[in-house]
């Protein structure tokens, strides 16, 4: 195609350290666009980015998050759509952006299919997904849109209060129909018809608007849609960590949190598929500065003794 550059936006980072690996194997240079905020939250993605030769270029307008990473990194590929090319990293944008990003991520929802199948001898009851820009969830249900016995949940985030515009990101709960970045959706905004203000501990997940998918999804009744707030992502975080030893991501962590209120309402002959969209590692450094002291992790526990340089010999 002839392109020098690939540039993304990200929020968790997770898009981003993807993105980077690919241009170091292909010798491309890479920008990645992230929310100031994301990147102190998200501090451990921003370092293997960089150690992957990427630029991470933070966003400082705005809220500093997410959707301000979108508005930066469509800013500069419209700069310079000759040379670079955006590989947007959810299921939003203009066509066919959604498109696109839905057929490369429905690799996880053929897989799934495949192994779960393989596993149990049949299909799973429900699937569980979160939902920001919605590009994981759209993965995993997009395998299982004609199997009508199967249950689909997105899981989007209450945040702190969903009574209180800029303290969560539940657009399909609370939003309506609104444009954003090319494309209409359901979408949370301020009295003035903008995008409003989102708040949720995941920072992949803080973004007003949806994928056009899984709005079409929605008005079908194909999959329903719910929430898990801040302390419920939280819990469902630690409890997967020590339950079964996998430290999911905190966006993870919301599909996670509904998957634990659900499997209390179904007989135990049913079975959910949860899709874990990333890894934790990423967060432990936010869950512990902020979360710790309520599982019994003091930061001071954590305290390690500095080396001071000087190897000592064999005895």
């Amino acid at each position: 195609m002839g392109k020098k550059k690939l540039i993304a936006e990200t929020g968790a980072g997770q898009h981003g350290v993807a993105l980077a690996t690919a241009a170091a194997l292909v010798g491309l240079e890479c920008d990645i666009y992230m929310g100031e905020v994301d990147m102190a939250k998200e501090r451990p993605n921003v370092v293997k980015m960089k150690i992957l030769g990427a630029n991470v270029i933070p966003a400082t307008e705005g809220l500093k998050t997410l959707k301000e990473a979108v508005d930066a990194a469509f800013g500069a590929y419209m700069g310079d759509p000759i040379n670079q090319f955006y590989a947007i990293g959810s299921v939003v944008g203009p066509h066919p952006f959604p498109m696109m990003v839905r057929d490369f991520q429905s690799v996880v929802g053929r897989e799934a299919k495949e192994q779960f199948k393989a596993m149990t001898g049949k299909l799973p009851n429900n699937l569980v997904a979160c939902v920001g820009g919605g590009c994981n969830a759209i993965g995993l249900f997009s395998a299982f849109l004609e199997d009508q016995n199967v249950k689909m949940f997105g899981v989007e985030p209450a945040g702190t209060d969903l009574d209180v515009v800029g303290k969560h990101a539940a657009t399909m709960t609370l939003g309506k129909p609104g444009t954003i970045h090319g494309f209409k959706c359901y979408l949370l905004q301020d009295e003035t018809g903008e995008p409003s203000a989102v708040n949720t501990v995941a920072s992949g997940l803080d973004y007003p608007g949806v994928g056009p998918q899984h709005c079409y999804l929605k008005d079908i009744g194909r999959v329903e849609y719910k929430t898990a707030n801040d302390e419920e992502t939280i819990e469902a975080f630690m409890a997967l960590s020590r339950d079964q030893g996998i430290i999911p991501a905190l966006e993870s962590s919301h599909a996670v949190a509904y998957a634990m209120k659900l499997a209390k309402t179904l007989p135990q002959t049913e079975t959910i598929l949860v899709n874990l969209s990333g890894r934790g590692d990423k967060d432990v450094d936010y869950v512990v500065e902020h979360f710790g002291a309520k599982y019994g992790i003091a930061i001071k526990e954590l305290a390690m003794p500095k080396w001071d340089g000087k190897v000592s010999s064999a005895a």
